[in-house]
């Protein structure tokens, strides 16, 4: 699930990245990796709250595309399915979520 908060002072969009708590209820871990982070699958852990919902807010620069995805417990990759797109994976052959800001 994605929520976008554009900046009136800066070009800037406070993305939320979140995974419900029925979509995983079993996991323990939750990374957001992406182009923004390099795909580093251990650079944003998102945090979970009382719910058992996961989430995490990143500052992306406006007027660009982001691809991205879930990494849940280090061995599921997982796509955000209210993203803005899709794409295809060169690597896995599977596709990568796209957010537009």
């Amino acid at each position: 699930m994605l929520t976008k908060r554009y900046l009136k002072t800066k070009p800037v969009c406070k993305v939320t990245f979140a995974v419900k708590p029925e979509e995983h209820p079993n996991a323990s871990e939750i990374h957001l990796v992406g182009e923004f982070n390099a795909w580093n699958t251990k650079a944003q852990p998102m945090k979970k709250n009382k719910e058992g919902k996961f989430s995490a807010t990143l500052d992306l620069p406006t007027g660009a595309t982001y691809q991205f995805r879930y990494l849940i417990d280090g061995r599921i990759w997982e796509n955000d399915w209210s993203a803005d797109d899709y794409v295809p994976n060169n690597l896995t052959f599977d596709e990568n979520s796209v957010v537009a800001v």
